[in-house]
Parts: structure tokens; sequence; C-alpha cells
């Protein structure tokens, strides 16, 4: 750990982060964190806690976070799609080569309704983008 800490830590939560100023100049140098807001990243909100007043820098950096985090966000989101397209194919040879009666009755209809769902929404919306294109 590099002995200069950051002057904010964001502690994530589902729909952002609770933001916290880093204090060590204190006389025990102790790090002490003081909430200062709330940062809504789905609707771009950022909640002073308290009587607080957040100062330009405050904002500022609270912005940068939200922005990095939603790039973070969408990375994941696609780097999750690609490696549901991986499970498919796994999925795909496990039926092939190795489920057995039992398991495929225990799995088939779930299968077949979630593909038949994920097939008929990516056609439409592949019709809605060629209509609109």
């Amino acid at each position: 750990m590099s002995s200069e800490l950051p002057d904010y830590y964001f502690r994530v939560r589902e729909n952002g982060a609770a933001v916290f100023r880093i204090d060590t100049e204190n006389r025990q140098r102790r790090i002490e964190m003081d909430q200062i807001a709330i940062a809504n990243i789905r609707n771009g909100e950022i909640k002073p806690q308290g009587d607080r007043v957040l100062s330009e820098e405050d904002i500022d950096r609270i912005t940068t976070w939200m922005a990095e985090r939603k790039e973070v966000l969408a990375h994941r989101d696609m780097d999750d799609i690609h490696r549901a397209v991986d499970y498919l194919n796994l999925t795909t040879q496990w039926v092939q080569s190795k489920a057995t009666d039992d398991q495929l009755e225990n799995v088939t209809d779930a299968l077949l309704l979630a593909m038949h769902d994920l097939r008929s929404t990516l056609v439409r919306k592949k019709s809605d983008r060629m209509a609109s294109g």
C-alpha cells in the first residue's frame, strides 16, 4: 500500500456510492473517513450528508468518479454478455457429450423457455434497429 492516501473514498453501493473525505491530518495521525455525500449513478444525483455543503472540488471529484464508474459497469455488462455466449456454447457441448437423460429432463424446459425468450427479444430488437436505420 502506498503511503499517500487519496483525498476521497467511494464505498460502492448498488446504485452508486457513499462518498467519504479522507483525513490523516489529525493529532493521532489516524485515518478518519468523514461521509460527505451519497452519489447515485442511475439518476446522477449527489446528496450531501446532513447539513454539509459540498465544495466545487467535492462535486468535481464525485462527478468524475460517477463517469468512470459508469464506464466500468458498461464494460462489465458487455463482458458478462460475452461470457453468456461462452456459457451457451459450453452448455451445448455438455448437452451433446455429457448430459444424462435425468439431467436433461431437469433443465430442458427452463433452457428452452429462456432461449425462446432471448431469441424473441433479439429478433424484435434487430427488427426495430433495421426499421429505424
